[in-house]
Formats: structure tokens, sequence, C-alpha cells
């Protein structure tokens, strides 16, 4: 992967944009990349959701999503 600036520099918009663009070729990679290539893309992943939930601790969970036992 290329350097990229840390999570907490990164505005709004720009961790919306990245973590949008590797929801899209998660199947990609997984279907087509190396593991290597799988790894990174997982771990980034990973880092760029757990910035978004830092950022939104109290982030509004849709009830219609939530299994019936967890209601």
């Amino acid at each position: 992967m290329t350097a990229t600036a840390p999570l907490t520099e990164l505005a709004d918009e720009e961790l919306f944009a990245e973590l949008g663009h590797l929801h899209q070729t998660r199947l990609d990679t997984l279907r087509h990349g190396s593991d290597d290539a799988l790894a990174n893309h997982t771990a980034r992943v990973r880092e760029l959701e757990e910035e978004y939930r830092r950022r939104y601790p109290g982030r509004e969970v849709d009830p219609d999503r939530l299994r019936p036992d967890h209601r």
C-alpha cells in the first residue's frame, strides 16, 4: 500500500470516500488478489472502520438491522 496520512488527519469526507472505495473493491480483492493483497485490504478496512467508530461512538443503529434477540 502507498503511504497515507494518519487516519486522525483525514477529513470525514476522505474517510467516507476511502471506506466506500475499499468496500467496493472487497470482492475483487477476495477473489483475485494475492494473500498479501487480501491481508492488506483487510487491515486497512479494519483501521478505517475503527476510526469511523472512534469518531462516531453514538452512531445511530437502525433497529431493523438488528436480529430479534438483540432488539
